[in-house]
Formats: C-alpha cells, sequence, structure tokens
C-alpha cells in the first residue's frame, strides 16, 4: 500500500472509499494545516512548471487559487479580501501584461 503523507482535497477520502480501497488519515492542528498547505502550494507549482500543455497548466493553476483560497481562509481572512489586495496593487504598481522585464536600473550620477 502506498504512503501518499501529503494534504488532499475534502472529497479525496470518498473517492478512495468508492473503489473499495481504506485509507488512514488524521485531521491536522492550525500549524501543521498551514504547514502543509504550503507544501502543496509548492507542489501544485511544480506541476505548474512541468505542465506540457496548455489544459494541464490551466488544471494546475486552478489547484494553485484553490489552495490559496486556503491559507488565506487558514489566515483568518478570505479570498474577497487577497482579491481586494491583488487589485489595490494591479492599480498601484500595475499587473505582468505588458511583459516588460526589467534588466538594471543605473544611477543618474555617473561620477
Amino acid at each position: 500500500m502506498p504512503a501518499y503523507n501529503k494534504l488532499v482535497r475534502d472529497r479525496i477520502l470518498a473517492i478512495i472509499k468508492q473503489q473499495g480501497k481504506h485509507p488512514t488519515t488524521i485531521v491536522l492542528a492550525d500549524k501543521e494545516y498551514e504547514h502543509e498547505l504550503r507544501n502543496k502550494l509548492k507542489e501544485e507549482v511544480e506541476e505548474y512548471l512541468t505542465a506540457s500543455t496548455t489544459e494541464e497548466a490551466l488544471e494546475e493553476l486552478a489547484d494553485m487559487v484553490e489552495v490559496v483560497h486556503a491559507l488565506a481562509s487558514a489566515h483568518g481572512s478570505s479570498a474577497e479580501q487577497v482579491e481586494q489586495i491583488r487589485a489595490n496593487k494591479l492599480a498601484e504598481r500595475g499587473g505582468f501584461h505588458d511583459r516588460v522585464f526589467l534588466e538594471r536600473v543605473d544611477d543618474d550620477n555617473n561620477d
């Protein structure tokens, strides 16, 4: 029997049981939960970076968004508040749509 030792989505246990298998689980305390959410985010980022199709990439992006929502909640906030912070930063500093890559910044003083 394989060992997974990772945070899984809420309905995964039901899916495993429907397959006639018996999962062994624990419920994480707050600090452990946040730690495992961070690990899950790393896992999803790695899966995104190795995605070979647009469909796979979008699936992984959706997984990252789900983890971000859970992290917001773990921090006592909400996805809506994270979205508001994102929108504020977009208004103040812009997004990444212009594809600008900053190579360097030189001082005006060339002494």
